[in-house]
């Protein structure tokens, strides 16, 4: 049953119905898997949108994030800014572990951990365990992790199949969580340079309403709209594409803000 609403908040309790976001995960990865699995040689050294990246590449680097929540059952700091994580190179760093790995091995570890990091996560929330885990952002319950590794996944499944020309095979439900995700922290690297969003916004088939001055919250609410496409919006936050016309009814100081993380993420490394 797909959620209708949905409250993302880096003070206080969210509300993601975590088991049907392991259910959407679960979809998700399965759809990416079988695209995978048609794959030639050609196509695993294809560049993506993540220009640094292969097709390849981007199966290690999600090979990676399964294996970090399979691992982390506290705040053990690899995502801490402050300890040094910096998204555009510490994961690039990661992948020197299995660099020279098949593609055929790849995809078996990419099948494999995700299916132990899926069952390990209902194991979770039928045990009803909770513990924080530090994002970028911030401490948040471990519940968010997985919705921020499936915004990754998605993001990056995204990278590989539009880079080719294909169809980015979806639902609505993925598109809300992915959307929702991105807004979320988008909000919340604007709110880290000072730039407060207070901004509702119509996009798809539902209405997102944000909140930044300090704590970020983020509520969402499925209602018919007219909106722009959230996927288009999704990729604009995330860098992956121009922001046209999606958010030209926002502000400009509330339109810098959203765009803030996608500024830092394209920003050349010293």
């Amino acid at each position: 049953m797909r959620p209708a609403t949905l409250l993302l908040q880096t003070e206080g309790e969210c509300d993601i119905d975590p088991e049907r976001l392991l259910d959407v995960f679960g979809e998700q990865r399965q759809r990416f898997l079988t695209v995978l699995r048609g794959f030639g040689p050609e196509d695993w050294v294809a560049r993506t949108r993540c220009t640094d990246w292969s097709a390849h590449d981007v199966v290690r680097h999600l090979c990676d994030a399964n294996v970090l929540i399979l691992r982390g059952s506290a705040d053990d700091g690899t995502l801490d800014v402050a300890a040094g994580f910096d998204p555009r190179v510490t994961p690039g760093e990661w992948l020197r572990a299995s660099a020279g790995e098949p593609p055929d091995t790849s995809l078996e570890r990419f099948a494999a951990t995700t299916e132990d990091l899926l069952a390990l996560a209902r194991s979770r929330l039928a045990d009803c365990t909770t513990f924080d885990v530090r994002l970028p952002y911030g401490q948040m319950d471990w519940t968010v992790v997985v919705l921020h590794a499936f915004w990754d996944s998605w993001v990056h499944e995204r990278d590989v199949l539009i880079a080719r020309g294909d169809e980015h095979l979806t639902d609505d439900d993925a598109t809300l969580y992915a959307t929702s995700y991105g807004l979320f922290i988008a909000a919340a690297v604007a709110s880290l340079f000072g730039d407060p969003v207070e901004e509702t916004l119509e996009l798809g088939d539902s209405v997102f309403t944000l909140t930044s001055r300090g704590d970020v919250t983020l509520a969402v609410d499925r209602v018919t709209t007219l909106g722009h496409p959230a996927a288009h919006v999704a990729d604009a936050l995330a860098g992956r594409a121009r922001v046209d016309d999606a958010l030209d009814a926002v502000p400009t100081r509330s339109r810098a803000g959203l765009l803030r993380m996608a500024d830092f993420m394209n920003a050349p490394v010293d």
